[in-house]
């Protein structure tokens, strides 16, 4: 009745078969044995069948081999899905452990602090002995108690008043718990007696304003966990008279939400609770009175004298006086302060103690949240706004009427940033730390020691005096501008050594009210100094291949600087390679062998760059070599590049790199070069008809390119010529050929005029451009109105250049002179800032299009406005894209919308047209690059044709 392709046998087998045990999901050889399907086979490849004694024959037939096959595919598939959902399952629980932490981080900061010193009392009384602490926290200790009684009698007097007699800051100070409160005034004013540029003293309105604000911002946050926590209790709904049922539906709702830890919705379902902004006044008063029992409370005392024969000198640790004090030096008329001045005792150990400070907005653990509007989007609880307004309110008003799809490419960009993922290299910063507990004064790190100060001299001589008065205030700006180093320095470790351990962290960004994008937390950041960028790495590591290996070598050579940097590829890979030997003695002994990497430029940058080419070079595959390193591509004289692009002019587009060179063009070189033709024509004539010619033959030999390079990339943003002559002032005074303060003012002057002049001459198209910005924005302004734009990418800039006016408010302390935008604008800087402004809009915007077509390429990116970072093998992949999103940028026709919007806003002014404008083709830029990747694909080719033959 029917055939069977196969054979089968209704005999029974000599031996009963056996079986091979099938392995379980624990067995560490699963998967391979899951590969080789022959460990589930029966022993023999003939049909079996197995008897019973009781039982009716039964057959069992072999499936065909590609049933077995399909049979394990499916399986290994099956468990290749189910072990990416188990890494996908334990990524989740890591990332929601970290999101507890920064939740932690944001809004349990000070109450952390609080307990701190709790526990440190309780200590002090136990042991009936004083524990051995760091400076700061000494002095915070002994001033805690006295500063929270003071609070905790100030908030029961003005509840015991009558509405009437309360004071101003009263409804406010009652908003937080005493000892909560201490520990913020105590770390506000040490943090800005750290970071102040004057010697041991700020301003009373600063000082106020800071603190009012901090109490704030925790009296939000502590409000909110209060609301929380009240919702974690189970009320009996018997208990609450007049509970609605919809307000029942809210509890359970945000029970059930703090379980699931979806923080957010809490937050927006309390939103209807929330406290009004409290302004300007409200925190300065609060501020003033907080400060006012702090002087009353907080003192010092120097050294016990071991003698015994003087009584203990306590004395105040902050006083409240009125100092004298100019803004700007040129000013005739000084203004009389009130400012809060520390104890020169409290002073000296500031710098050793940042450490120790509470330092809020530190980078996060977790990506940040997407931006969505104005205060929607960065830290999780912390207060995070899109722009830095600094209180402008036209530009709050403008951003917040602009629909949020047409800033959806800003936020995008923004987004991008932030979810970059940082972490710290640790080879560099055991290097920074060995070289800074050894006193620091090398690699650009400041010297841990002050100045001596000079003695007076014996001598009544009113010169000897005089000169002496000089020099001791020298020596006292040096140890100030020293002493505001250490501590920036030592914040910056602070941050670094708390980060040290973690697998990777991330910086919020948001923007200044240009639209350039800056991060968030403002210490220890890739905008930084050189000690930053050395210290931060990509968390996430890439094999840096061929093009990686060659890039790192560049970028190696670009730190080391020193006119190196503006030699061609080549010449920058011969001087790595013949540097070798010193690039491996710097990664593998930087502190005590050739210390090599100390004669670069960016020195820390460079040691990092030693040690990632040193380990790829010594591994057995170089390219396979993993780099955590940012290389970075850097604009040539970014604003003038921008500024080319607008006036499409074939010399000045050379002259900044938009067109090909064998090698870089260095526009600050030239500009030298010019100028050292226009003195050497001047030294020629007679000094009786032409002063200058002495000036000229004294300065010929010290032009070079340093002398010149400030100024000439400061022109494109409307460097005025006082401003270039400090500025060459400053170089000259460095080079110390001339110490005649006199002759040094008449020789910046001259050579400012001179440079202006050379620039003039080769970036003509440039100024023409910077002048019709500056026309219109004086016609603009002549309206009372300020300068608007909206920026490529749909960002509103409002300038905001007003005639400040002021505002006074009476507190406990003092009056104080808030300054408040005015309603009339400043039209001379609405003029002067808008070229400028209007570029630095351009040049933020051509990065923040880089940085969302980086992403989409599957790049890592970070961005320092005409800086582009990426890693080593993907540098080839972003400077294409770089390339196109500046074609891209500048194929927009961005002079004439800038126009049209003039004209639709203003339509009964006049407005000048728009300057002539030159042939240059901005596809060179591609066309160049096109024209590379063809030669590496003749050149590949070629090869592979001779390895056939």
């Amino acid at each position: 009745m029917f055939s069977f392709p196969f054979q089968f046998s209704f005999n029974s087998p000599s031996s009963p078969p056996r079986f091979h045990p099938l392995h379980d999901s624990i067995h560490e050889n699963f998967v391979e044995n899951i590969e080789n399907p022959s460990n589930f086979l029966l022993p023999n490849a003939h049909s079996r069948q197995i008897l019973s004694p009781d039982s009716a024959p039964r057959i069992f037939i072999q499936d065909p081999p590609w049933m077995s096959a399909l049979f394990f595919k499916g399986l290994y598939k099956l468990t290749e899905r189910t072990v990416k959902i188990e890494h996908k399952e334990i990524e989740k629980r890591k990332y929601n452990l970290l999101r507890r932490r920064q939740v932690k981080e944001e809004t349990e900061a000070w109450e952390k602090m609080v307990e701190e010193y709790r526990e440190l009392e309780r200590e002090m009384c136990e042991k009936k002995l004083a524990p051995n602490l760091p400076y700061v926290k000494g002095l915070f200790l002994g001033w805690f108690e006295p500063l929270r009684e003071a609070i905790a009698r100030e908030q029961k007097v003005q509840k015991g008043k009558s509405r009437k007699l309360r004071a101003a800051y009263a409804p406010h100070i009652d908003l937080l718990p005493a000892d909560k409160m201490a520990i913020i005034v105590m770390h506000k004013m040490m943090g800005l007696l750290m970071g102040a540029e004057e010697d041991g003293y700020v301003q009373v309105v600063q000082a106020a304003v800071h603190i009012g604000v901090a109490v704030e911002q925790e009296v939000r946050i502590h409000s909110f966990l209060e609301k929380t926590k009240n919702y974690r209790r189970k009320q009996i709904v018997d208990e609450v008279q007049g509970v609605s049922r919809e307000k029942e539906i809210l509890r359970k709702r945000v029970n059930s939400l703090i379980r699931r830890r979806r923080l957010i919705e809490v937050q927006k379902l309390v939103k209807n609770e929330e406290i009004k902004p409290w302004g300007r006044d409200a925190q300065a008063k609060l501020g003033s009175r907080l400060l006012e029992l702090l002087t009353e409370t907080a003192y010092v005392q120097p050294p016990v004298d071991q003698s015994g024969d003087s009584p203990p000198d306590v004395r105040p640790a902050f006083r409240h006086k009125f100092k004298t004090i100019s803004r700007d030096p040129r000013q005739k008329f000084k203004k009389r302060y009130g400012i809060i001045e520390c104890d020169p005792l409290l002073r000296s150990g500031l710098d050793k103690s940042a450490k120790h400070m509470m330092i809020p907005y530190v980078p996060m653990l977790v990506p940040p949240k997407k931006w969505k509007g104005y205060d929607k989007g960065g830290y999780l609880f912390l207060p995070s706004y899109v722009m830095r307004t600094h209180g402008s309110r036209k530009q709050q008003e403008a951003l917040k009427g602009v629909p949020v799809k047409n800033m959806q490419r800003v936020f995008e960009a923004l987004d991008t940033l932030g979810s970059t993922k940082w972490r710290v290299n640790k080879k560099v910063l055991a290097v920074v730390e060995s070289i800074w507990a050894s006193g620091g004064d090398i690699a650009g790190l400041v010297d841990r020691n002050d100045i001596p100060i000079p003695d007076k001299p014996q001598s009544e001589d009113s010169t000897e005096i005089q000169e002496w008065k000089w020099s001791v205030r020298k020596a006292n700006k040096v140890n100030r501008e020293r002493h505001s180093q250490r501590c920036d320095t030592e914040l910056k470790l602070s941050v670094a050594r708390r980060m040290e351990n973690e697998e990777g962290f991330y910086y919020p960004h948001n923007l200044d009210f240009r639209g350039r994008a800056y991060p968030m937390h403002p210490h220890l950041n890739h905008l930084s100094s050189d000690l930053c960028r050395g210290v931060l790495e990509f968390a996430e590591g890439r094999p840096l291949g061929k093009s990686g290996l060659h890039w790192l070598k560049i970028h190696l050579a670009n730190l080391y600087a020193g006119g190196v940097e503006k030699l061609s590829h080549d010449g920058r890979l011969a001087f790595v390679d013949n540097h070798l030997d010193e690039i491996f003695d710097s990664a593998e002994n930087p502190t005590n062998g050739n210390r090599w990497w100390l004669t670069a430029e960016d020195p820390f940058q460079c040691l990092a760059a030693c040690i990632n080419l040193s380990e790829a070079l010594k591994s057995s595959s170089p390219h396979s070599t993993v780099s955590h390193l940012p290389i970075h591509q850097d604009g040539s004289c970014n604003g003038l590049q921008h500024y080319a692009a607008l006036g499409r002019d074939d010399l000045e587009a050379a002259a900044v790199n938009l067109v090909a060179g064998e090698k870089p063009a260095d526009v600050y070189s030239e500009i030298a070069v010019r100028v050292h033709s226009i003195m050497k024509r001047d030294s020629n004539k007679d000094p009786a008809t032409n002063p200058n010619a002495l000036l000229a033959k004294l300065l010929i030999d010290q032009v070079d390119r340093k002398l010149v390079k400030q100024t000439v990339m400061t022109s494109v943003y409307g460097v005025t010529f006082v401003g270039a002559r400090e500025q060459i002032k400053r170089r000259l005074a460095e080079k110390g050929h001339i110490t005649d303060d006199r002759l040094l003012f008449s020789a910046a002057c001259y050579t400012a005029k001179v440079t202006l002049a050379a620039l003039g001459e080769l970036f003509q198209a440039a100024r023409n451009i910077m002048s019709w910005l500056g026309d219109c924005a004086k016609i603009v302004g002549s309206e009372n109105q300020p300068v608007r734009w909206t920026t490529p990418l749909g960002l509103p800039v409002v300038q905001p250049y007003y005639k400040s006016e002021r505002h006074l408010i009476r507190t406990s302390l003092q009056v104080l002179a808030l300054q408040r935008e005015g309603s009339s604008v400043e039209v001379r800087k609405q003029r002067t800032a808008f070229p400028p402004n209007f570029v630095h809009s351009l040049d933020g915007s051509h990065m923040m299009m880089t940085a969302v077509a980086c992403r989409d390429a599957g790049l890592h990116f970070a961005g320092v406005h005409d800086s582009f970072w990426t890693h080593a093998c993907d540098v080839e992949m972003m400077n294409q894209i770089l390339r196109e999103k500046f074609v891209e940028l500048y194929s927009m026709p961005i002079l004439e919308n800038l126009l049209e919007s003039f004209q639709t806003s203003y339509p009964s002014l006049v407005f000048p047209p728009l300057p002539e404008r030159g042939n240059f083709d901005l596809r060179e830029l591609q066309l160049h690059r096109s024209v590379i990747a063809v030669a590496r694909r003749l050149v590949l080719v070629a090869f592979l044709g001779r390895q056939k033959m």
